[in-house]
This record gives C-alpha cells, sequence and structure tokens, in this order.
C-alpha cells in the first residue's frame, strides 16, 4: 500500500492520511491565527473519521462537497463533527478568515456518513475494517485494515470519561506521536491536586474558574466535581456536547457518573444565568484556550481579585490567549491586553498517551512496521524503538508498505 501525509505527519494538527489514492484516514486543519490547512485530497472514496475534533475533522464538508466521499464514524463523532463544522464557519467570520466551506456543505457531508460500532468488522468499498475504542474521547476510533491499525489521538489510560485503548495485533502500526519524549503526570494525582487547589481557595472566600475545551474536557471536570459539594456552573458549548455524549452513551465508560454530575450542575442559559454563577464556588466554560467563549466575561469580572484562581486543564498552544496567561500573566479582551491579578495554575489532564504508555502500547501491538505522525518531534519516540522499521515521513512524502 501507498501511504502519503497530506498534514500532520511531523507537526500536530491539520491531519490526513491517504492511502492507495482511495482511502482517506481523517481529514482536519488546526484552528491557529489563520488556519493551517492540509494539502488538498484527490479521488477520495472513504474517508475515515477517527474521531470530531477539528484538527481531524475539520475538512470533512470540503472532501464530501468535492468528491462525494463516504465517512465512516461512530454516531457520537458524527453529531459532534457537524456542531464544531457550524462552530467552526462562526470562528472564522468573527475572525476575519475565509472558511473552506458552506453550511450547505454540512448538511451535504452529514448524509454521507456511514455509521459503525466499536468491534464491527465492515467491506467497504474492498477493504475490510473493523473498529476499536482508541480512549481518546468518547467514539474515537482505531481503524484496522489490511494487517495494519490506524491509532489517530490515542489513551490508553482510564479517565472519568472514558476507559483506556487496549493493543491490537499488526503488521503495520501507523500511530500519533502528541507527546514524544514527554510525560504526564499519574491521573489520580492531578485529579487529588485539582481538587485539593479547589478545597484551598474557595476556603479562602475565592472563586474558581475553570476554562475548558466544550468536547472531553467539560464532562470529564464536572464528573470528577460531581461529589465535591460546591455550587458548580456550566457555560458554552459544552452543555450540548454533554447531551450529545448522554445521547450516545455505549460510549462512556459510566453514563450513570456523567448523568449524576449533569444533575448536580446549575447551567447557564441567559445573561442572568452568568450574573448568578459569578456568584457560585466553580465556573466550567468554554473555550479552553480562552481565545473565546464565555469563559473571557467571567475573567474579566473575577480577575484583579486575588482571592480568586483560573484553573488551566488543557494544553495551550503557542499563540493562544492561555498561553499568554500561563507566560505573562495577561489576557486579550477584545483586542486590549490586561493584566491578571488573581491566581492561575495548570493541571495536565491530557487525552494523549505520554510517552511510555506509547511504547508500551506499540509493543502490545508487536508490529513489524511503525509509522510515527502527529508529532513535532519524533525522535524520541524513534529512539525507543529499535526493535522495529519505523517510518518517520514528511508530509506529501509517499512511502509504500
Amino acid at each position: 500500500m501507498k501511504i502519503r501525509f497530506l498534514g500532520g505527519a511531523s507537526e500536530v494538527g491539520r491531519l490526513g492520511m491517504l492511502m492507495d489514492n482511495r482511502f482517506l484516514f481523517d481529514y482536519g486543519f488546526s484552528p491557529s491565527k489563520p488556519p493551517k490547512y492540509p494539502l488538498m485530497a484527490s479521488n477520495v472514496e472513504v474517508v475515515f473519521l477517527s474521531h470530531c475534533h477539528v484538527d481531524h475533522s475539520g475538512m470533512i464538508p470540503l472532501v464530501c462537497r468535492r468528491y462525494n466521499s463516504k465517512v465512516i464514524a461512530t454516531s457520537a463523532t458524527a453529531m459532534l463533527t457537524e456542531l464544531l463544522a457550524i462552530d467552526s464557519l462562526k470562528v472564522c467570520k468573527y475572525e476575519g478568515y475565509h472558511a473552506p466551506y458552506k453550511k450547505s456543505d454540512i448538511k451535504k457531508a452529514m448524509k454521507n456518513f456511514e455509521i459503525i460500532r466499536y468491534n464491527d468488522s465492515v467491506n467497504i468499498n474492498g477493504l475490510t475494517v473493523r473498529f476499536h475504542s482508541a480512549g481518546h474521547i468518547p467514539g474515537s476510533t482505531m481503524f484496522g485494515f489490511n494487517d495494519s491499525l490506524f491509532t489517530s489521538d490515542l489513551n490508553t489510560i482510564d479517565t472519568q470519561l472514558v476507559s483506556g485503548a487496549k493493543p491490537v495485533k499488526c503488521k503495520n502500526l501507523f500511530i500519533e506521536g502528541t507527546y514524544s519524549g514527554r510525560e504526564h503526570p499519574p491521573r489520580e494525582e492531578v485529579e487529588k491536586k485539582f481538587l485539593e487547589k479547589i478545597d484551598e481557595v474557595i476556603k479562602r472566600g475565592g472563586r474558581v474558574v475553570v476554562p475548558v475545551f466544550a468536547v472531553g474536557r467539560t464532562q470529564e471536570i464536572l464528573m470528577l466535581l460531581r461529589n465535591s459539594g460546591y455550587e458548580v456552573w456550566l457555560d458554552g458549548m459544552g452543555k450540548t456536547v454533554s447531551r450529545i455524549f448522554l445521547e450516545n452513551s455505549d460510549y462512556l465508560r459510566s453514563p450513570k457518573r456523567l448523568r449524576k454530575a449533569m444533575n448536580r450542575t446549575k447551567v447557564v442559559h441567559s445573561e442572568l444565568g452568568r450574573k448568578y454563577a459569578l456568584r457560585g464556588d466553580v465556573i466550567v466554560a468554554t473555550s479552553g484556550m480562552m481565545d473565546g467563549g464565555p469563559v473571557l466575561e467571567y475573567v474579566k469580572y473575577l480577575k484583579d481579585n486575588k482571592n480568586n484562581t483560573i484553573l488551566l486543564t488543557g494544553y495551550q498552544v503557542e499563540g493562544s490567549n492561555g498561553r499568554m496567561l500561563l507566560d505573562k500573566k495577561k489576557l486579550r479582551f477584545s483586542g486590549i491586553i490586561e493584566p491578571v491579578n488573581c491566581g492561575v495554575e495548570y493541571f495536565d489532564f491530557s487525552a494523549h498517551c505520554g510517552h511510555k504508555e506509547l511504547v508500551s502500547f506499540i509493543h502490545g501491538c508487536e508490529p513489524e512496521n511503525v509509522i510515527l505522525y502527529h508529532s513535532d518531534d519524533r525522535k524520541p519516540l524513534k529512539d525507543s524503538l529499535s526493535e522495529y522499521n519505523v517510518y518517520t515521513p514528511e508530509n506529501n512524502e509517499v512511502i509504500e508498505i
């Protein structure tokens, strides 16, 4: 088989892997400023979509418009891809960037989705494919085909929200390397310190703001807080995502715990609701990198009281508002940069494997060939895999396996 990465080879984001000029695995763009798009796909019969994050799904409406491609995904991924595609149009318009598709393209794309479930084995356009959980977010999928496995974003530890992925025996392993050379602290330790920090802030009379990604992180934080006894408020797109997850409860580790968390959370529906939320203990709101969303309204109001604290729970990319907050304790509000005088801390709730977990997963798959992608620095991971044939292709390079 011939493989060509249209994006996401030696970089994190805008992933697209083309096989034999017929089958495309993921097709997304990086939501940077300006957005970074992958190389153009051609003659795509089928797209195997691992999950909904826009760096994996963001170009689906475009490829469906051009080639009327089938899109293979779980029901959770399909519903969330539509939600995020519509939101991406709004973001492009707000930030003044040209969008790669129109709303009508999203409608067309949704008609092309064919829904699969984990452990199904299906023949699609002559290719037999089996589907496995990737452990990244609910509905995220690994694809097994031709004695090969494509992981896309991967997590092997159990989180509040999903169970970790398990190795699948294969000859050719296409695996992400986002955290090549880097480790995460133990999840239980992160959760314990996160809750202890909230206790500390509230005991001194402060309030906590938790910026979150709508998909996955929102729900995980709410589940972690469900037995805290604090008045927790939720604002932003995470409300809709939580509903979609509960409608697709087979992909959750514990639907009961998420439902309980949502029942114990107060949800903001209006500007008046935001005023009430400011009187609560913990506000969980989008967006996770603080480049927009209702979280900025809360932070603007609470940032000058040193008793309050902002708890970041996701990676903050270079150039984001959240990265400026971490590095300089400043934030941009409507184009104006202002100092932030309240507390700021970061907790690593990553939904990706760390280095050791990637190596362990690879050993468990027992492959001959390992193809590394979706990484800014693949060398540390490659150096840990001397017993395998390791490929580190660049974007647009054709490799034959």
